[in-house]
């Protein structure tokens, strides 16, 4: 049975839409609906019924579907395994959102390979739905989200506490900065955290929906925004990012998440080795909060959304 197919089947029944399974397949509409029609001769039963609303799964589709996730899951591994490059053991696939993967995934590969040098790591990029997808069809075993998705198969552990702080490329007062300030969309409960503490800081001229690919925009120029201590204490240290002093900051956790049926061996190193990463972070996140509550008139540093 042909993989792309089975791939297009599962991009429509996760979206319950052609257009949108097109979007996120890269291919036209029409290619969508050829592929799905292929499949359902094949199967000699309709899997979805259409209408203007979208495409939802038939009796036939539901069952089909779990057929389907596990022709992928037996295709991906046995795609990997065959793929594994002479000299190395074992693979694992990692996934995870942009933000994620400066000084925490990389240090985590580093941290694994130098302990099992015979594994093979290969590492995929997207947003939660992107990731979670991939980990459900066994293309990614392990992901690190801000927001996890949970499904069958899957299981979540909390990795850390990411802080998010107010830095801006000079040195700033929270009445300096609402005319240069950058608004980082950090999902729903930042937004009206800050909506609710910052009103001052609601209307900016910029919104950026990238996580911390922000700090490069802001080192940049003279600018402010909402960033993660980890990432940026980097620049903190060079002098090229400023804490604002007395700003809040925001909590925001990241979560690993597992597939039930990873090799155990891997499972354990993986989690051996990500906890002495998660202290560095720690460590890092630590003194930088450290260093705004110095500088906070009050020395104490208010949480965005706690009160």
């Amino acid at each position: 049975m042909d993989i792309v197919l089975i791939r297009t089947f599962l991009e429509v029944a996760a979206t319950g839409s052609f257009v949108n399974a097109s979007d996120r397949l890269f291919v036209t509409q029409s290619a969508v609906s050829l592929r799905v029609q292929r499949l359902e001769d094949s199967l000699g039963k309709a899997l979805f019924v259409r209408s203007r609303a979208g495409a939802e799964l038939t009796s036939a589709g539901r069952e089909f579907e779990r057929y389907a996730l596990s022709l992928i899951k037996i295709w991906e591994e046995a795609r990997q395994q065959i793929g594994v490059p002479a000299g190395y053991t074992k693979s694992l696939s990692l996934g995870a959102q942009y933000s994620l993967w400066p000084r925490l995934g990389f240090r985590w590969i580093d941290r694994m390979q130098d302990e099992m040098p015979t594994l093979n790591v290969r590492a995929e990029l997207g947003m939660p739905d992107r990731i979670t997808r991939l980990l459900i069809e066994g293309v990614v075993q392990v992901g690190l989200l801000y927001t996890p998705q949970l499904r069958p198969g899957l299981s979540a552990q909390k990795v850390l506490e990411e802080e998010l702080v107010l830095a801006a490329s000079w040195e700033a007062g929270l009445a300096d900065i609402a005319a240069h300030y950058v608004f980082v969309d950090w999902g729903p409960e930042f937004v009206h955290a800050h909506a609710l503490e910052l009103p001052d800081l609601t209307n900016p001229g910029l919104t950026l929906s990238l996580g911390a690919m922000a700090a490069d925009y802001v080192v940049r120029r003279r600018a402010a925004a909402y960033l993660p201590a980890r990432y940026i204490k980097r620049h903190l240290d060079r002098g090229e990012l400023h804490l604002v002093p007395d700003a809040p900051t925001f909590p925001y956790p990241v979560w690993s998440i597992w597939r039930d049926d990873l090799d155990p061996e891997i499972r354990d190193l993986a989690q051996a080795t990500l906890a002495p990463v998660t202290s560095e972070i720690n460590a890092d996140t630590g003194a930088v909060i450290a260093e705004l509550t110095g500088i906070s008139e009050v020395g104490v540093v208010d949480t965005l959304g706690a009160g």
